[in-house]
C-alpha cells in the first residue's frame, strides 16, 4: 500500500502565488502508481473566510485519478479562539459543505487509516470532545490492524514534552490525551505538515512524519526548526511497517513567503508595535 502525502498547498483564485505548483506535483503524484493521496491541511490560502478558496482547490483536487481524502489546516477551518480566524460553526460548516468531512478512518491492507481534524485540538469543547470519543471508538475497533494518523498539526517540536508552543503544534493537555490513545493501540505513524519543515524522527513505538509544504518555505520570518527546507511530498510504504520518504519533487518552485506574507496571508500581519 503507496500513500503519498501532501500538504500546505495553498491554492487559491485570488492570491495565485503559489498555484504554479499545482502542475509539476501533479504529474508527479500521477507517475507514482500511489494507492491513495492524503492532504494533511492548509489546502488554501483563506478557506476559513472565502468559499471561492476551497471550491477553487477542491477542483484542482479532483483532476487527481488517485482517490483523495483529505483533513483541513487552520488557513482551511481557523484555528485558536484568541486568533484573528477561530474555528467556529460557520467555518466547519463552510469546510464540510465544500470539502467534506474533516475527519475520516479508512481501511486497506491490513492498516487503519484515520485523519484528524487537529485545529479542534485545544478549544475543549463539545467539537473537540466528539473528534476525541470518534477516535477512541476508532482505535478500539480497529480489530488488530496496525493503525496511522494524519494531521495538519504536529504533536510537537522539539520535544515530547515541551510547554505550550502556541501556533505551531498540539497543546499539551490534548497531547497527553492523544500520547496515551497511540500507547494502547499500535499507532505506527503520525504524518503532519503545518510547520513548512520536512523531517522525521520517532516518540517511542511511532514514527514521526513532518509533510514538506508544497508552496513555500519561511526564511528569516519564524524561527528555525528541526528538519530542512524543501518543497516536496512525502511516499509513505506500509507493509507490516512503514517506511517513509520525503522527497523534492521536480519542477516546483520553493517561493519564500518571507518575501509575500504582506500579498498572501489573510489578516496574518500586524504592526510590531501592536503585538509587542
Amino acid at each position: 500500500m503507496k500513500i503519498i502525502q501532501i500538504t500546505d498547498t495553498h491554492f487559491s483564485p485570488n492570491k495565485p502565488h503559489f498555484n504554479g505548483n499545482w502542475a509539476p506535483l501533479l504529474s508527479w503524484i500521477e507517475a507514482t502508481g500511489a494507492d491513495l493521496i492524503v492532504h494533511t491541511g492548509d489546502l488554501t490560502v483563506d478557506g476559513a473566510d472565502k468559499d471561492e478558496d476551497i471550491t477553487f482547490s477542491m477542483d484542482l483536487m479532483r483532476q487527481v485519478s488517485i482517490p483523495m481524502l483529505i483533513v483541513p489546516g487552520n488557513h482551511d477551518v481557523g484555528h485558536f479562539r484568541e486568533t484573528d480566524q477561530p474555528v467556529n460553526a460557520e467555518r466547519l460548516a463552510r469546510w464540510r459543505s465544500l470539502a467534506g468531512d474533516d475527519r475520516w478512518r479508512e481501511d486497506a491492507a491490513g492498516w487503519r487509516f484515520i485523519g484528524l481534524n487537529s485545529l479542534l485540538l485545544g478549544h475543549e469543547d463539545d467539537e473537540e470532545e466528539a473528534q476525541f470519543e470518534w477516535l477512541a471508538k476508532a482505535l478500539q475497533d480497529r480489530a488488530g490492524r496496525r493503525v496511522a494518523l494524519f494531521a495538519h498539526k504536529p504533536l510537537f517540536i522539539d520535544a515530547p514534552d515541551e510547554g505550550d508552543t502556541g501556533y505551531w503544534s498540539v497543546r499539551p493537555a490534548q497531547r497527553r490525551r492523544l500520547y496515551d490513545l497511540i500507547a494502547a493501540h499500535d499507532v505506527a505513524l503520525f504524518a503532519s505538515g503545518h510547520l513548512h519543515w520536512a523531517w522525521q524522527g520517532r516518540f517511542d513505538d511511532t514514527q514521526l512524519t513532518w509533510g514538506p509544504s508544497a508552496a513555500f518555505i519561511i526564511d528569516k520570518m519564524e524561527r528555525e526548526m528541526p528538519g530542512e527546507r524543501l518543497i516536496g511530498a512525502v511516499v509513505h510504504e506500509f507493509d507490516t511497517s512503514v517506511e517513509s520518504e520525503i522527497v523534492a519533487v521536480p519542477g516546483m518552485t520553493a517561493h519564500v513567503l518571507d518575501d509575500v506574507v504582506l500579498e498572501v496571508y489573510p489578516q496574518a500581519v500586524k504592526p510590531r508595535e501592536a503585538v509587542e
